[in-house]
């Protein structure tokens, strides 16, 4: 086998998976992107960001104790925090109610400021023993009936606290689990929003709520005080130069020959090897910047163009732009899919080539990221693969005409003839207009200058949509 061939062998053994289903990370795999610092903070207590971006990565990593001292060397008020979950998309009905708890809960007449504070009660008091917790309606019912022996055991456990050096921090993640419909959830998280700025007034008890962007850009912020939340809040983005370094962070953590021979690699650009701290390792600053040093890591691994000149394209560039959506934002989860499925089909296609990644298999890598998208844009919002799957076969950019035709075609009497299970479209009152918005909104397509239709290749790739001298969609 031939150097080559065993830096690819190196990459596709490394961890890039392109999710962890919620599970606990492992530490050679986190990254904290500068923006990120602020999210991770206690007094961030609302953090907003799309599918993908770390929401549910950041949930599962502050879980652990290990990878929470690690943050704490750049978020040090982590290190003696104690942490709970206040909701998930892991079913814990004992922790917090479901979405059939939360609408039996609502049909009961059930304020969810209530139930939120109910939950936050039971993971918080010191004493539980006296709080009716068979039921959650029993819970609820109590919280709401002794105002000030809910006070009284919290003012308790916040002076321990508060006398102990220590925080307690609950997070709440995939709040689109708590309802399949959109004036339910919109109630549920305005609820939990209000019962957050409650929690802050006590000294110790902090709250940090992951939302949607879409979940966000609704009403659930109007209520009184929203302001001191909204204070607070932290998106979480990823620059082209944190994609890169999250690359790097975790093919630099590969176990064994195939860590070492992707650290020779790094110290072959670098000018030295990674920081090492308890067996971790650990990039310098300049290979987390958008540097020349940067740079060259992804060329050493892509070459210098995407294809046989410069005009094609310079891969370090051109493999994350390929996969932004809409609104200009690449995920990690789309990245990484995407690097570890090009390693693959280089090894297949091109096991000659003298680079690991082959220019056209970062294309079928952006081909396969787009597939997983899709799926899990489908996942999130089924409605979308019925409208965007009719599509099929156009070239973008279009005229919008096109793209309505092929809607009134299928659905003659409107988007109301589509099956919504889950969440529907949230304009679907406003007919096909409205779901052009949607669409535009959670960007999916984009509306160019002169009234056309385009589709970042994030999706256009998935759904089959052809651009003039664009990757090719799958046959």
């Amino acid at each position: 086998m031939n150097d080559v061939a065993k830096l690819r062998e190196a990459i596709l053994t490394s961890r890039i998976e392109s999710s962890n289903f919620g599970e606990e990370p492992l530490p050679g795999t986190l990254y904290i992107p500068p923006s990120h610092i602020k999210a991770l903070r206690l007094d961030a207590h609302l953090v907003v960001g799309g599918r993908g971006v770390g929401k549910s990565f950041w949930t599962a990593a502050l879980h652990s104790e290990d990878l929470r001292t690690i943050i704490g060397s750049t978020v040090p008020e982590l290190e003696n925090a104690k942490i709970y979950t206040g909701f998930s998309s892991l079913a814990n009905t004992d922790t917090y109610p479901n979405e059939d708890v939360f609408k039996l809960l609502l049909e009961q007449g059930n304020d969810p400021y209530d139930i939120w504070r109910a939950v936050m009660l039971r993971l918080l008091a010191p004493e539980k023993n006296i709080i009716p917790q068979d039921e959650w309606q029993e819970t609820v019912s109590w919280f709401k009936s002794n105002p000030e022996s809910v006070d009284k055991l919290l003012r308790s456990q916040d002076n321990l606290m508060r006398k102990g050096g220590t925080q307690s921090l609950i997070l709440f993640d995939a709040l689109d689990r708590t309802s399949d419909d959109w004036r339910s959830m919109d109630k549920i998280v305005r609820g939990l929003l209000r019962a957050a700025l409650w929690l802050k007034s006590y000294t110790c008890f902090h709250a940090k709520i992951f939302l949607r962007t879409d979940q966000f850009e609704r009403t659930v912020t109007n209520f009184p005080d929203a302001s001191k939340l909204l204070a607070t809040r932290a998106e979480l983005s990823w620059a082209r130069y944190d994609l890169h370094g999250l690359l790097w962070q975790r093919l630099i953590n590969a176990e064994d020959k195939h860590g070492e021979r992707l650290r020779q690699i790094y110290n072959s650009v670098v000018g030295k090897a990674p920081n090492h701290l308890e067996e971790i390792w650990f990039l310098h600053e300049e290979a987390k910047r958008e540097t020349p040093t940067q740079k060259k890591l992804f060329e050493k691994l892509a070459g210098l163009w995407m294809g046989r000149d410069p005009r094609r394209g310079v891969p370090y560039t051109w493999s994350v732009g390929h996969l932004a959506d809409g609104h200009g934002q690449t995920s990690p989860r789309s990245f990484l899919a995407a690097i570890r499925q090009a390693a693959s089909d280089s090894k297949e296609r091109y096991p000659e080539h003298n680079q690991a990644l082959h220019y056209e298999s970062i294309k079928r890598g952006v081909r396969k990221a787009s597939e997983i998208r899709v799926n899990e844009i489908s996942e999130d919002y089924p409605w979308v693969k019925d409208v965007l799957s009719l599509l099929k076969g156009l070239t973008v950019p279009c005229d919008y005409s096109s793209v309505l035709m092929r809607w009134e075609d299928k659905f003659p009497e409107g988007p109301g003839g589509i099956s919504f299970d889950r969440l529907p479209p949230q304009h679907v009152e406003r007919g096909w207009e409205g779901i052009r918005e949607d669409l535009e909104r959670l960007g999916l397509i984009e509306k160019k200058r002169d009234g056309r239709i385009d589709m970042p290749d994030l999706y256009r790739v998935g759904f089959g949509l052809g651009r003039k001298g664009g990757v090719k969609p799958k046959e």
